[in-house]
Order: C-alpha cells, then structure tokens, then sequence
C-alpha cells in the first residue's frame, strides 16, 4: 500500500496551460471524498477550493463522547475502494492506533475522530486548497470551458490576491449552513443575545453553563446531544433545562437493518426515477429516517434523568415535544421570552429563559449566487431547483453539455436522489460515480446490487444464482 504524501504547503500556484479537468468548489467531506478518489487517477487535473482556513466538520458539535450514525466504513472512501490509503483504518495506521481500534471494538467512532480523520486527509491530499474563495462561475462558449474566479485570502480572511482557474467539469460540494427559524433570527444576529445555533455550542459552553435557565430548541440528534451535555453539567435538583421539538415525539431514529436500505444506491436510483410531486410528498414523510435520535443517546438521557431521582424528587427539567415557537422577544436586557404551540393541544403559552441553543438543523446553501453566472444554461423543475440526472450532473443546455462539459453537485440533490444525499455512507459510491461518468472510464466497479429491498414493482435482473430464482408476480391487468 502507498503512503499518502508528506503535508502539503498551501502555497500560491501557478494555473496551468490548459483547462483543468476538474475543479471542486467546497472542502468537506463530500468533496474530500472525491479528491482522494481522484488522487489515483493520474490523468485527471484537479484542484479543490475553500475560503476556510481550514477543515472544520461541525467543530461546535464535537461534544465528548458523541459519535457519528454511521459505521467507520462510511469513510471518505471504503465503500468505494477498500484498498485506498485514504481509508479510516489507513489513517489508524498512520497513527499506529490499529490495535487500540482494534480492542475497543467500535462500530460508530467518535465524532471528534472522524473530524481527525478528514483533517488528516485534508492535509495531506495534493491540490487541496484552502483560503481560497470562490466568487463566481462562468461558461465561456468561445473555448468552451468554464471560468472559475476565486480570491486568495490571507490569515486575517482578508483579499490577498486575485485568480482565475479553467477548466472542464466542476463539482459543487459547498454543503449546509446552520439553520435558524425566523422567529429568533433577530435574536441570534444581535451582539451579546445568548441565543445561537448549536454549531457553535461548544465555543460558548462556559457562557451557557453560567444561565440561569436554559432551552434547548429541536427533537434531532444535535437537540438531543446538547440537552445530555448541559443536563450533565447541572447540579441535581438545580438543573433550570427546558427541551422542546415540534415533532409529536422525542422519536428514535430508523435504524432498523430493512429501514436502512433507504441508505443505499438502490433506493437512490428509484427514488430519482420518481415523479417530481412523488418525491416531494415522499420526502416530507421520511424525517424519522435522518432526523431522529440514536436509541443509546435517548437511554443515555432518561439513565440520567432517573439518576437524578434516586434520593427523592424529580430533576428540574421538561422535556415537551409537539411545540412550535410562534414569535420571539427579549424581556429588559437579560432574558428571552419565547411564545409557543402545541398543535395537538391547539393551547399556547410564553416560556421565559436565560439563553437558547438552536439545534434546529441545517439546510443546503443555496446554488444560485454562485451559479448567477449560468443561470440562463440551467435547467429546473416546477420550483425553480435546478435538475439533476442520475450521474449527480445539473441539467444544463446542450450547447454546454454537448462539449462534454459538466457541474457536478455533492450534497445538493435530496430533491432528486432522496434522503440518502447528505448521508456519509453514500459519499464515496457519489464521488466514484462522478468520476466514472467524468472520465468514462469505470475506475470505480460498482455493485448494481445492494439492497435486498426491492423498491417498486418493476421487474429486474436477479443477482442471485439461477437455481434460486424467486417467483416472479404476475403483472395484473387492466380490470382484474
């Protein structure tokens, strides 16, 4: 096995005469997959961009002890290539922690080793790029290519120098950025209001901790995790915690071994070859699927909550799923007021806090201001998002896709590809496709089987032997 390469300086770097084959817009784990898919392939030209400083996945998440919900196998690259020295258990090796890996014997490692781990990758990957902004894409139809113009940042964030990239194909892998509901977002944007989203919870822990009374708002995972933390931190009996989620329950995520073939490549294919209000009523019904909690972190929760009832009393908490927040205001100077709905109660009432975190989600940024530039080449459904084929590619005029140039896009599809698009076990089968697709050639084998689901009615080749061949149905006619 090859050694990844020594740390890479990000030094200035010189474009090159031709075009690039590749270049990817966005450094997290999406397109850090594909960069170390593409690192192999030494024909391909590519480069990657990010006005970050660095690679940072959810730093404010990285609470001690909470893990990822996925196994260690959804990697940047496992799932597409075992043998890649891009691998988690490559990046064990490097840090000679295979055997301590080996006897703890987790299956869902923490989240803070995974972020290590994608670290470690981002550092060592060659043409990865931070500090580098990207302001706008263009099509040039007189070299038919694509016109990339970034600003290189210095260590302050501010405008160090200017460039210009061409190149072929470009993949968009700019992610999700926290989202905030609008009642609160007067609230989180003024100085000093201890309202913020729980992507920065971690940088103001001490400050939260030191509240009165504290909300947590959102019934996911990240809800979950910081009501566990904060709970813990409290002292029996002066706990001041409030949790409230608009969904009906404090619900477990689908993780049951059939519900998680929603996760795999076969789902994704009928899910894509769905009808646009199909996909869009059956996306709406499919929360529990990725907006659930892990089972052990909702036992972890009521383990301590009955802890702190064994000497007489109930802790000072509620929990109270079924809420919407209606509006939002600031009492005087130091305190929040928060007015709320209970659907099924159809009752309302005012909740008076301290300080709020928002593990309220995060939503795909959005494409059209870097996209402004295409705009009149893109091709959209019936609201107004752009399409995407099965190869992950925007659906552009053929005067641009005929030169055999494309936008590829990473973790902005779940309106086409289904619940599985921001999901880390897809990522490296994502990543092979495209550069499969971008290079014609298949780098990448890839099963054509796997689920044992089968999703829909429609009749396909088995990938079992013939000898055990499943009765097929009988396609019923019209009137029976």
């Amino acid at each position: 096995m090859t050694p990844p390469p020594t740390p890479h300086p990000d030094l200035p770097h010189p474009e090159p005469a031709t075009p690039r084959d590749l270049v990817g817009i966005g450094i997290g784990p999406s397109n850090l997959s594909l960069a170390a898919l593409a690192h192999p392939l030494a024909e391909l030209d590519t480069v990657f961009y990010d006005q970050a400083p660095a690679f940072a996945w959810h730093p404010g998440l990285l609470i001690d002890g909470s893990r990822i919900q996925v196994p260690f196998l959804a990697d940047l690259v496992t799932l597409a290539d075992p043998t890649s020295p891009w691998s988690f258990l490559s990046y064990l090796r490097t840090r000679e922690r295979l055997y301590p890996f080996y006897f703890a014997e987790r299956f869902h490692i923490q989240r803070a080793e995974y972020d290590a781990y994608c670290r470690w990758a981002a550092e060592h990957l060659p043409g990865i790029h931070f500090r580098h902004q990207v302001d706008g894409v263009r099509w040039n139809p007189e070299r038919d290519v694509f016109e990339v113009d970034f600003t290189q940042l210095d260590t302050d964030g501010e405008a160090e120098a200017l460039g210009r990239t061409y190149t072929r194909n470009i993949v968009l892998g700019i992610g999700t950025r926290p989202h905030i509901p609008d009642p609160l977002r007067p609230l989180a944007d003024a100085p000093g209001v201890p309202v913020l989203h729980a992507d920065d919870y971690l940088t103001h822990r001490d400050t939260l901790l030191a509240a009165d009374h504290i909300t947590v708002v959102g019934s996911g995972q990240s809800g979950a995790e910081v009501f566990l933390d904060l709970l813990r931190a409290r002292p029996a009996g002066h706990e001041r915690l409030h949790w409230i989620g608009r969904t009906d329950a404090f619900a477990p995520m689908e993780y049951s071994k059939l519900g998680l073939e929603h996760f795999t490549p076969d789902y994704t294919r009928y899910f894509h070859a769905l009808t646009e209000p199909v996909r869009d009523r059956l996306g709406a019904t499919q929360w529990q699927l990725h907006k659930g909690i892990d089972a052990g972190t909702l036992a972890a929760i009521h383990d301590e909550l009955y802890r702190r009832t064994l000497h007489g009393g109930w802790p000072d908490t509620v929990l109270t799923p079924g809420v919407h927040l209606r509006t939002a205001g600031r009492i005087a100077t130091t305190q929040i007021e928060l007015h709320l709905e209970h659907r099924q109660q159809n009752t309302r009432s005012r909740l008076t806090t301290d300080a709020v975190v928002l593990a309220t989600g995060h939503r795909e940024r959005p494409l059209d201001h870097l996209l402004a530039g295409l705009d009149p080449y893109i091709r959209r459904d019936n609201s107004e998002r752009p399409r995407i084929d099965e190869h992950y590619r925007l659906v552009l005029d053929p005067s641009v896709t005929a030169t055999g140039c494309n936008v590829y896009v990473q973790n902005a599809e779940r309106h086409t590809h289904g619940v599985g698009a921001p999901d880390l076990g897809l990522a490296a089968r994502r990543s092979a496709t495209i550069l499969n697709t971008l290079t014609g050639k298949d780098n990448y084998p890839l099963p054509t089987r796997t689920a044992f689901t089968t999703f829909g009615l429609e009749q396909r080749q088995p990938q079992i032997p013939p000898a055990r061949q499943p009765r097929t149905l009988t396609p019923l006619r019209d009137g029976i």
